[in-house]
């Protein structure tokens, strides 16, 4: 390895004290700034302050670092009104004012789409943001466990095996913390075991607590170790009592040393075994385990940037591709001529189809495999996509879905994105065939890092 490389990597070492001037926000909410070039993360530090921080990793190309305090405040500055905001870690935005929030948003997505698709001035259209950026999310899961001989229900600190107690949560709706609260007092009370992970005894492992919005019905799923549970009637009677508003009690058997939620078996063990939703016009049956976007009133602003994307006039065949329940195909069906929606969990697509034949949608259907297969099969056979909408994971489109995309060449992609990241990365590839048009950011998880994107990109002989 060359000398001055050497140097340059030494130039930054574990426990280093330094001052830095913030520039900007990360894709994970933290601070960003530079000493000797190199790139300085500190979690807590905003754009525009100053701050004096301890490098706790250093490599070849960032540092992270902790920030021991701010030496020039920013206007954007606020204080959390979480007060277990730094233990929990969900809300990695709190200390800063919604505005802010809105604009650090748009701007990770601009830098995003400069840095990794070479677009000089991105169409990024300021984040649509909430009224009431407080109490959105309609489901909240849980874990339990025991401290200082107490049982606990929360969620893990970052990076660690703790569990922070959530007596209230101010981005739950509140229907849900009332669930969870009952729930973990009557467990309590009747002396049912919660689970131990680590020598894998007791039963009962998460609470998973759901509002449907629109109707105010709710749902209480208990995740357990076991199939059975001590003393199961009593504690239905004691949940029936202390919250007449359930409407649904299920339990998840999950015997597995995991960290996901849910294990295959799902049984009802009191009331419906759904609750019933709205999103704008269309219903839905959600079960202990269905899937619905966790914040409905910002899901209608994406699904309607959605539809404004697409353009729809009555005459297109609209693919929704990574279609999960069916939820953005069901929004487009009424405009289009046709809606195929691909997904490969077959679970998704039972629901999709169920949602469709609810909803009356009869120009919808879903179908379960690979979006790069049966889309280039379904071209072969003349039924040509108008509209392709994509609304993949975090780690964005496979690379035999956009190759399949730019042989297929639908006029107008939809890409809906959860990671800007990614977005960036896939649009890159695309722009052999297509120009952006559009970007709109919407926060559906406000006080996080997190940011939706709608984005439309048309087909460069459309313009």
């Amino acid at each position: 390895m060359p000398k001055h490389k050497k140097e340059q990597e030494a130039t930054i070492r574990v426990g280093q004290q330094m001052t830095l001037t913030i520039k900007s926000l990360g894709i994970n909410g933290e601070g960003i700034g530079y000493f000797k070039r190199k790139i300085v993360f500190v979690e807590g530090a905003l754009p525009g302050e100053v701050v004096h921080a301890e490098v706790t990793e250093a490599r070849e190309k960032y540092a992270t670092a902790r920030l021991l305090r701010v030496v020039e405040k920013s206007a954007s500055r606020t204080v959390p009104p979480c007060p277990v905001y730094k233990e929990c870690g969900g809300c990695s935005l709190q200390h800063m004012d919604y505005a802010a929030q809105l604009a650090s948003k748009q701007e990770i997505v601009i830098e995003s789409l400069r840095k990794y698709a070479r677009l000089p001035d991105p169409p990024v259209a300021p984040t649509i943001g909430m009224d009431n950026p407080w109490s959105y999310r309609n489901k909240a899961q849980f874990q339990v466990g025991k401290q200082n001989g107490k049982l606990i229900a929360g969620l893990y600190q970052a990076g660690s095996h703790r569990l922070v107690d959530l007596e209230g949560c101010l981005v739950q709706h509140e229907a849900t913390t009332k669930i969870v609260q009952a729930a973990k007092k009557i467990i309590e009370e009747l002396g049912i075991p919660v689970y131990d992970e680590r020598k894998r005894t007791g039963v009962i492992r998460t609470i998973v607590a759901r509002v449907a919005f629109a109707t105010g019905e709710t749902q209480l799923t208990l995740v357990t170790a076991t199939k059975e549970i001590p003393r199961v009637k009593e504690l239905i009677l004691e949940l029936r009592t202390r919250l007449p508003e359930l409407v649904s009690i299920a339990q998840n058997v999950n015997p597995q040393k995991t960290s996901l939620i849910f294990g295959n078996q799902t049984v009802s063990l009191w009331g419906r075994p759904s609750i019933a939703e709205k999103l704008g016009e269309l219903s839905f049956d959600l079960s202990a385990r269905a899937f619905f976007q966790l914040n409905p009133e910002q899901t209608k602003k994406l699904y309607d940037e959605v539809k404004k994307a697409a353009a729809l006039t009555g005459k297109e065949l609209v693919l929704d591709l990574y279609c999960g329940t069916g939820t953005i195909g069901l929004w487009l069906a009424p405009y289009a001529r046709e809606v195929r929606g691909i997904e490969l969990i077959p679970e998704a697509v039972e629901d999709a189809n169920r949602n469709a034949a609810r909803n009356q949608a009869t120009n919808a259907s879903f179908h379960t495999g690979r979006a790069e297969v049966l889309m280039p099969k379904w071209a072969k056979q003349g039924t040509r996509p108008d509209v392709v909408v994509v609304d993949p994971p975090r780690t964005g489109l496979d690379d035999a879905l956009i190759r399949s995309l730019l042989d297929v060449q639908p006029k107008r992609i939809v890409y809906v994105s959860c990671n800007p990241s990614t977005l960036a990365k896939d649009v890159a590839k695309l722009l052999q065939r297509y120009e952006v048009v559009s970007v709109q950011p919407v926060d559906m998880f406000p006080h996080t890092s997190h940011v939706e994107c709608c984005s439309l990109l048309v087909r460069k002989d459309e313009f």
